[in-house]
């Protein structure tokens, strides 16, 4: 990343500027991007690090007038309205165009890498209060969460109020209808399944937003002594099984909008309805997030009748695979512990427990979203890597 420049030419009749680097190896820019980019303080805000150029002062094919090497460490370019424009060599290394280094770009902004894994998870723990005033520990926390999309938090304090701790630890909770946190426990009159004894399969939470959360947080406050059992399952992982299984079922999940709903009082009263896939996928077809509720799935199917049966036939082969023996985890999460996981990625359930004449099972809830996450993890990162 410390290369300096060996040589700077325009190419392509000035459309394009290309670098050669010390170590022989060369870049090409082109200059429609380079002007977009120019740093100086009239096309740039340093101090909010954010364009100040216009788009529609862009000319989109501008060519270059004049490249310079002040010096072995920027270029220096003048375009056709004499305007100048200079870039510091690390600067434009890290954005080289290839395919190599937009792939280190991509890992160093996302951390895509994903850690796979079914019955075999060795879960992975850390201890509450070193996330919480620890950065190193922090930061091996949130990266481990992106990676393996969960971890267990042990030791925290077993009564309400230290997932609100984390939420300022890493930014900000996310507020939804049920609140800021919410109490999982057996209720009268539940407003949701989860608020009753009964065993819950296999679901990512609230796919009746358009922007389900991303992180989910369930710290145990009381456990009972005969079932209530954890259940996760890394859906990425079974969604390549499916791919590979059944590619017909996947086409099928990835494609059909399925209607959800929820309808009730909280919060504040709400009726909440949304269109979701299963399966969301990117541009090559791959899993990127799960929208699975079978609680909250809406008796509304906005699909033709015909193509109603071929769904759940691939919905089955997904929830027979979700609870195929090899692919679950289980854990009984014992008071002070908090378990943190990706909830586009990680789908959970519960097994039953007895109720009794009191509260026997207590977790309390939280969620945050990718963005807040993320932004501590690269906040965190600089400091302790002491990037710039």
């Amino acid at each position: 990343m410390n290369l300096g420049i060996q040589k700077v030419e325009a190419l392509d009749d000035g459309h394009f500027i290309c670098v050669e680097w010390e170590d022989g190896s060369k870049s090409r820019y082109p200059c429609v991007w380079l002007r977009d980019n120019c740093q100086c303080p009239h096309c740039f805000l340093r101090s909010a690090r954010a364009r100040k150029l216009l788009f529609e002062d862009l000319d989109v094919n501008i060519m270059v007038k004049e490249v310079t090497m002040p010096d072995r460490k920027k270029i220096s370019i003048t375009w056709p309205d004499e305007h100048t424009s200079e870039y510091e060599a690390e600067w434009l290394k890290k954005r080289c165009f290839s395919e190599e280094a937009r792939a280190e770009m991509r890992e160093d902004l996302f951390l895509p890498e994903r850690h796979y894994w079914g019955l075999n998870l060795q879960l992975p723990k850390m201890p509450f209060e070193e996330i919480m005033y620890n950065d190193e520990s922090a930061y091996k926390w949130l990266c481990t969460l992106k990676k393996v999309g969960i971890v267990l938090l042990t030791g925290a304090a077993a009564r309400q109020g230290e997932l609100i701790k984390l939420g300022h630890r890493i930014g900000f909770l996310r507020l939804t209808f049920y609140g800021p946190t919410w109490q999982v426990q057996d209720k009268a009159d539940a407003n949701n399944v989860a608020y009753t004894t009964g065993k819950l399969c296999f679901h990512t939470d609230y796919p009746v937003l358009q922007h389900p959360p991303g992180v989910q947080f369930l710290h145990c406050i009381k456990q009972t002594d005969s079932g209530g059992e954890s259940e996760v399952v890394d859906g990425f992982h079974v969604c390549n099984k499916l791919k590979k299984q059944n590619p017909e079922a996947y086409q099928i999940l990835s494609s059909v909008a399925v209607d959800y709903t929820d309808v009730g009082v909280d919060f504040c009263d709400f009726a909440v309805q949304c269109k979701q896939r299963i399966i969301d996928v990117d541009s090559r077809g791959q899993a990127i997030r799960i929208n699975y509720n079978n609680a909250t799935r809406d008796t509304v199917f906005d699909i033709p009748a015909e193509k109603v049966r071929p769904f759940y036939a691939a919905l089955k082969e997904f929830d027979d695979l979700l609870n195929n023996a090899e692919h679950k985890f289980t854990y009984k999460l014992k008071p002070g512990e908090i378990l943190t996981f990706d909830n586009w990625r990680v789908l959970h359930g519960r097994q039953s427990y007895l109720s009794g004449p009191e509260v026997t099972r207590h977790l309390e809830g939280a969620y945050a979203d990718w963005d807040v996450v993320m932004s501590r993890l690269r906040l965190l990162r600089k400091r302790v890597l002491n990037r710039n």
